[in-house]
């Protein structure tokens, strides 16, 4: 079994050890490289988020309550609650008839201050900015967008908006179909739990998430079409100042999508290749996930190289409480293609 961890360094002394399994597919399943176990079951959290969105697009409610290609990008986001993503979702909220009291999500710290880089956002570091003093709201938590978008199927519909994030409401049954369908996976297979914003979250085989990303990257339907051209035009409503997400489809344009989930989990597609990528990261580290991300794609030769193209985040830094760099993360090891190992290193 290939190994691929991520250690984190300080003074030079490896502290830890964060051991990643990872799934790379074709659209047809086959899988072209692994790391660790690529049949983990993990949630995909808000990697599924592209696929919750489909429905909206494929039942006609993007097209009924005239969503614009940003707004089906707020539709797959983990936003940073910067003010201008936090307007935009206002006031796509609006126009579908609905309020912020109508969200089921609840409020959070900002996602900027938490995953993005302190070079990027230096306000970060001393706790401070326009983010901090965000009102903690619905409206501000990162899934509001996809909320939003889950408000506007029901409407859309006639279904009752209250309620729509539990598990018997048709809304949540048309993002299961989603899921199954964009897996493979019969949808008595998923696994189901509560997601952090309330919603139902889908827990699926990693190659089975990562033949989902191959399948919507390459899809020639008109859904997948608009949510890849939404969320590659517009990487900055996906995630924010200084995210990896919006770095990551800022440094490819057009040739990778890529979407954060919770607890250590990244998906990504290969837009001219066909490629799907699953990563979970086992203890659920978060920017050990980047970390990982960055070194598949490496291996699997994106040009220019991420770890050159995106030193920071492929080696980010580990702080202290004055925001002084006293370590950093690094990858270890690497995967195996199918078809010929790749040395570790």
């Amino acid at each position: 079994m290939t190994e691929l961890t991520v250690e984190s360094v300080r003074g030079g002394i490896p502290e830890s050890r964060h051991r990643v399994s990872v799934a790379v597919t074709e659209a047809g399943g086959r899988l072209v490289a692994r790391a660790g176990d690529p049949e983990y079951r993990t949630f995909m959290r808000s990697a599924a988020k592209p696929f919750q969105a489909l429905p909206v697009i494929e039942d006609g409610a993007a097209e009924g309550f005239g969503f614009s290609e940003a707004e089906i990008a707020l539709a797959c986001a983990s936003h940073s609650s910067e003010p201008r993503q936090v307007e935009a979702v206002r006031a796509l909220l609006q126009r579908i008839g609905c309020t912020e009291d109508d969200l089921a999500c609840g409020g959070h710290r900002p996602l900027s201050l938490d995953l993005a880089l302190v070079t990027e956002l230096p306000a970060r570091a001393a706790g401070a900015g326009e983010g901090e003093q965000m009102a903690r709201t619905p409206l501000a938590s990162n899934c509001s967008g996809k909320h939003t978008a889950m408000l506007a199927l029901a409407r859309h519909h006639g279904w009752p908006t209250a309620g729509y994030e539990r598990p018997d409401h048709p809304v949540q049954g048309r993002c299961r179909e989603s899921v199954a369908r964009w897996t493979g996976l019969p949808p008595g297979d998923l696994g189901e739990g509560v997601d952090g914003c309330g919603v139902v979250s889908f827990a699926v085989p990693l190659r089975a998430m990562a033949t989902a990303y191959a399948r919507l990257g390459g899809s020639t339907e008109p859904a997948p079409q608009r949510v890849v051209a939404a969320m590659t035009a517009h990487p900055d409503l996906v995630a924010g100042t200084g995210r990896p997400c919006t770095a990551l489809m800022r440094a490819y344009p057009g040739k990778l999508l890529a979407k954060v989930g919770a607890e250590g989990v990244y998906g990504a597609a290969l837009l001219d290749r066909g490629i799907g990528v699953a990563v979970k990261v086992e203890d659920g580290h978060t920017w050990a996930a980047v970390v990982a991300l960055i070194a598949v794609l490496d291996a699997l030769e994106l040009e220019p190289a991420p770890s050159r193209a995106l030193a920071a985040f492929a080696g980010p830094p580990i702080l202290n409480t004055r925001g002084v760099k006293v370590g950093h993360l690094r990858s270890c090891g690497g995967v195996t293609f199918t078809d010929h190992p790749v040395p570790a290193g």
